[in-house]
């Protein structure tokens, strides 16, 4: 009896270790947009993201320019870069997990908790 006991546990605690690295494996995998941002990004954008007005790079948490550039084109500007700007293309530079994690954390600086929502105007 003592035995099946102890099988059970060895088992047990099998599945935990088993279970822990492949939790690990996938947060590891999973590209981070914070970190992308920082190393790719933030030395026009700034470590804030608030950009720089002397080059006239965009505040990405002010909700307004949130607000005024969808999804959508600012896939399009990692992608392609920016004509007329020193903003480069992406592309062939970071995976398409890597952009969506860089758009995704851009999205996430316009929206900062304790920062009231842009009031609407009717």
């Amino acid at each position: 009896m003592r035995s099946k006991g102890l099988k059970i546990s060895l088992l047990s605690v099998a599945a935990a270790a088993f279970a822990t690295a492949t939790l690990l494996r996938a947060a590891a995998s999973k590209p981070s947009g914070k970190a992308i941002f920082r190393e790719k990004c933030a030395m026009c954008h700034g470590m804030d993201g608030k950009g720089f007005a002397a080059i006239h790079t965009p505040d990405f948490t002010d909700p307004k320019w949130q607000a005024a550039h969808p999804e959508k084109e600012r896939l399009d500007a990692l992608k392609n870069g920016v004509k007329g700007t020193a903003m480069l293309s992406f592309q062939g530079k970071l995976s398409d997990a890597q952009m969506q994690a860089v758009l995704d954390y851009i999205q996430s600086l316009g929206s900062k908790p304790g920062k009231p929502a842009p009031k609407k105007k009717k």
